[in-house]
């Protein structure tokens, strides 16, 4: 007999849940791509996802998911054989540097560990170091989707300035935006990548690459970038079809005004502070779990943690053993320990990871812990007491 008869819970790291009224948006024929109410809904649309991420400059829309989006701003600014720097909190920044790499850049690593978040100073010094401005672009990722570290995305600015360097600063705000307070402008980021699947609460297909203007003065300098990835089109269209390189995403399009009109009714703050206020209470929990077992967080202090995506450790093939039960048993399916291993558990078997981004409420977060802790139980996995009593508490402060 299984527990998990009903309405399933996916609680990975993306694709989120996508809310009932994003589903009943898209769940219509198809439109007129040639004139009414889409065509007329995209400056709306467009004005409303630089609210989001906290800017007054430019937005282009691809069909395409968050690796999409790192492939399209690439292409906008780096030549090859262009040196890029990557500092690194985990798989997902090693991934955007290696799109670099497989388009002809010169790939610098900057490696942080799994645990701990960039660190601005150590930017900075290799910036100085830089005497000859070979580096084109820091590529900031701002939460690390894989161990679910959160780096000072403004203090990455603020190494660039304080050495004088020229390069773009460009953040990978996949995981976070939407979730984690992010300020495009306010930060000084040049060029900003996102995707449709974590915090805008829609289907994947859709990424997005927010710019301003000294990164378009950048592209206007290449002497090349491909047709389909040029964002100059998409961000100022002289006709519809040049908003997306060809056919539109009809249906994805209907279900983000809908999951835009939600944010926005909503506010960016209140957001913030209910993934903050919902994240506090499972770190509540798994600090509780911690004082009895193995399980532990994978990032110490909270300064670093994402609001968006938690990452644990269990050890041995418990995470796997977790995850299974709870999806099979108790319907809510957890995250793979993604690019997490150690010397005697290559596979990840002993992480696993808990998304709580876009729309995610207290009884989703509570129901979720409760079902981990029926696991525990029911794999005979030690913990430690009062977890539940204490995302209660934290929920309820």
């Amino acid at each position: 007999m299984s527990l998990a008869n009903g309405r399933t819970y996916l609680a990975i790291p993306g694709p989120s849940v996508v809310p009932d009224a994003v589903l009943r948006a898209m769940h219509r024929a198809s439109p007129n791509i040639y004139e009414g109410e889409l065509i007329d809904m995209m400056p709306g649309l467009k004005a409303d996802l630089r609210r989001v991420a906290r800017t007054e400059h430019h937005v282009a829309i691809y069909m395409g998911n968050g690796h999409a989006a790192w492939e399209a701003a690439l292409s906008n600014v780096i030549s090859q054989g262009d040196l890029v720097l990557v500092p690194s909190t985990g798989r997902f920044c090693e991934g955007w540097g290696e799109m670099a790499e497989a388009l002809g850049a010169s790939v610098e690593l900057l490696d942080f560990g799994m645990k701990s978040p960039m660190d601005a100073d150590a930017i900075e010094a290799r910036l100085r170091a830089d005497t000859e401005h070979k580096i084109q672009a820091v590529l900031a990722v701002h939460v690390d989707t894989s161990t679910s570290i959160k780096s000072d995305v403004a203090a990455v600015r603020a190494a660039l300035d304080a050495a004088g360097h020229p390069a773009l600063l460009m953040a990978d705000c996949i995981a976070s935006l939407g979730c984690d307070r992010f300020e495009m402008d306010a930060w000084g980021v040049d060029v900003m990548v996102t995707a449709s699947q974590k915090g805008l609460m829609l289907t994947p297909g859709l990424g997005m690459v927010f710019f301003n203007d000294r990164a378009a003065e950048v592209r206007a300098t290449m002497t090349r970038v491909s047709r389909y990835w040029d964002w100059t089109p998409r961000a100022h269209p002289e006709h519809f079809f040049q908003y997306f390189g060809g056919t539109a995403p009809t249906h994805h399009l209907y279900g983000l005004r809908v999951s835009l009109d939600m944010m926005m009714a909503e506010g960016m703050e209140t957001i913030w502070t209910r993934h903050e206020k919902l994240a506090s209470a499972i770190w509540a929990a798994c600090e509780a779990w911690g004082q009895g077992g193995p399980l532990s967080l994978n990032v110490e202090k909270r300064a670093h943690r994402s609001f968006a995506v938690t990452a644990l450790r269990l050890g041995g093939p418990d995470g796997t053993r977790l995850r299974r039960w709870s999806e099979h048993q108790a319907g809510v399916t957890l995250g793979i320990g993604l690019g997490m291993s150690e010397p005697d558990d290559p596979k990840g078997d002993g992480f696993l990871r808990i998304g709580h981004m876009g729309h995610v409420n207290a009884h989703m977060v509570l129901g979720t812990l409760a079902s981990i802790q029926a696991g525990f139980d029911a794999l005979d996995l030690p913990y430690g007491a009062g977890a539940l009593d204490m995302a209660a508490k934290a929920l309820a402060s």
